[in-house]
């Protein structure tokens, strides 16, 4: 029964298929009131914690950033948001699906990672407006600082 219920819980829970885990810290990153409160409470129910705030002042394990198009320069959101993970770390960025308001395209997103550094392992649909794009940093980049 076990093997079956963790293979139904990865089916239905968006935070395991994102490839969160239990103990992690997990810092968010331009909450506002437009977020999936599902995509989070499945995030700090598989993590069994909340998530930390931008004010969070140590390193975390992911970062889960919510980016529209009219929040600036998604390149600078991304580098600032690399300084806050630990090596090998990732982020979620988190955009508005195509025909919502902020969407913003993929190339813009590719182009963004490229020059910060991170490559993009997945890109999933994470609720009904957001789509999300996990971006990791190289172990071998972030060793050379």
């Amino acid at each position: 029964m076990s093997a079956t219920a963790d293979h139904a819980e990865e089916r239905t829970s968006p935070a395991v298929r994102l490839g969160f885990q239990p103990e992690q810290v997990v810092q968010e990153i331009g909450y506002d009131d437009d977020v999936d409160q599902e995509l989070r409470e499945s995030i700090e129910e598989v993590i069994g914690s909340d998530l930390v705030d931008e004010d969070y002042d140590d390193v975390a394990d992911a970062v889960v950033l919510w980016f529209r198009d009219e929040d600036g320069d998604l390149t600078d959101a991304l580098v600032d948001a690399t300084t806050y993970i630990e090596e090998g770390g990732s982020i979620l960025l988190l955009t508005p699906k195509t025909g919502r308001d902020g969407y913003v395209e993929p190339s813009d997103i590719s182009e963004a990672a490229t020059t910060a550094g991170l490559s993009a392992s997945k890109s999933v649909s994470v609720g009904k407006d957001w789509s999300g794009s996990r971006l990791v940093t190289p172990k071998a980049a972030k060793s050379k600082k």
